[in-house]
C-alpha cells in the first residue's frame, strides 16, 4: 500500500525516509539527551540501517526552508506494520519543543489509518511517557526490562487508530 503524501508545517517537511539517511538516523539516536546517563547504554551501539529503513515505514522531519542547512533531519519515527508498532521516534536536541514530534505522531496516525490499523503500540523510554500521553497514547502495561541494554521497566502504551468518518 502506498504511503501517505508528504506533509509540512511550516518550513517542516515530513518524507519517507531513505537508505542515505541512516548514517544521520543513527547519529541523532546516539546523540539523543534523553538516553544519557543511566540511559546510555540503551543507544550507545543502535544502528539504524539502511536495511532497516527500506524494509519499515521510516519518515523523517526535514528542516525544508532553514538558510544554514536546508533539509537537515530534526526528528524520525519509525513505523512496524505487524504487529503494529511505533517502533522508533526522535527528535533532535535542538528541536524539541517545536511540536516537531506531535507533528510525526500526527504523520504516524495518518500512515497507520491508511495501513488499515486500529491501534499501534510503543514501549516508551521513561521519560517520555508524559509527551506520548500529551499526543493521545493510553498507558496499558509495563514492558519489562531486558538487561544488558535496558535494565529498567518501560512504560507500555498503545494510540487507537480511529477510521476516518463516512
Amino acid at each position: 500500500m502506498p504511503s501517505s503524501p508528504t506533509s509540512t508545517r511550516g518550513e517542516i517537511l515530513v518524507r519517507r525516509a531513505v537508505a542515505r539517511d541512516a548514517k544521520r538516523l543513527t547519529r541523532l539516536v546516539r546523540g539523543s539527551r534523553a538516553y544519557e546517563g543511566r540511559y546510555a547504554s540503551m543507544v550507545s551501539g543502535y544502528r539504524v540501517g539502511p536495511d532497516y529503513i527500506e524494509s519499515h515505514r521510516v519518515f523523517v522531519a526535514i528542516d525544508a526552508d532553514a538558510d544554514d542547512a536546508p533539509g537537515r533531519v530534526l526528528g524520525f519515527y519509525s513505523l512496524v506494520l505487524a504487529p503494529p508498532e511505533l517502533d522508533l521516534l526522535f527528535v533532535q536536541n535542538g528541536a524539541q519543543g517545536r511540536g516537531i514530534g506531535r507533528l510525526l505522531v500526527e504523520h504516524m496516525t495518518a500512515e497507520a489509518r491508511a495501513a488499515g490499523l486500529r491501534r499501534v503500540r510503543v514501549v516508551s523510554h521513561p521519560p517520555a511517557e508524559g509527551f506520548y500521553r500529551s499526543v493521545g497514547a493510553l498507558r496499558t502495561g509495563t514492558t519489562a526490562a531486558n538487561p544488558p541494554a535496558v535494565a529498567w521497566e518501560r512504560p507500555e502504551m498503545e494510540f487507537l487508530i480511529p477510521p476516518l468518518p463516512a
